[in-house]
């Protein structure tokens, strides 16, 4: 799988469905099935180097409510993982242009769905578990580099 690839899958969410996350991400799913294994396993790959990409203080500074403002102040890992997810899922120039400016990050929207694209992609394929762990995490934090200041 390619990046051109990747970008071209994520295309194929449908936002006139809109409120149904699983019907948003339906087409995603059942195109990424009909690829090999090894294309499911890249495409999860590439989502989590794009989310870890994303994984900054800087970035977790411009979400909206819940935005970071300090290590001792509150703040959900698990939202601005799922504001990670609405920038790439608005597709590439959204991607590129959130990740060179920061302050370009939805604020307050989320569409933590796109974590689940690989493994039903992976289970509607094979009707196994997907046990694939990339290369990079995409979790909250786990970019150190992007949260040194921190």
């Amino acid at each position: 799988m390619t990046e051109a690839d990747f970008w071209e899958l994520i295309g194929k969410l449908d936002w006139d469905r809109t409120g149904d996350d699983a019907a948003v991400i339906k087409p995603v799913v059942e195109a990424l099935a009909r690829r090999s294994v090894s294309d499911i396993e890249q495409f999860e790959a590439i989502l989590a180097e794009r989310l870890f990409s994303l994984d900054t203080e800087q970035h977790a500074r411009q979400i909206g409510k819940w935005a970071y403002s300090g290590p001792d102040t509150e703040f959900s890992v698990d939202f601005f993982l799922y504001v990670r997810c609405c920038v790439v899922a608005n597709g590439r120039a959204f991607f590129e242009n959130a990740l060179k400016n920061p302050a370009r990050m939805p604020k307050d929207v989320e569409f933590e769905a796109l974590l689940s694209v690989a493994g039903e992609a992976h289970r509607l394929k094979t009707g196994e578990e997907f046990t694939f762990v990339p290369p990079v995490s995409y979790e909250t934090f786990a970019n150190a580099a992007g949260w040194a200041a921190a």
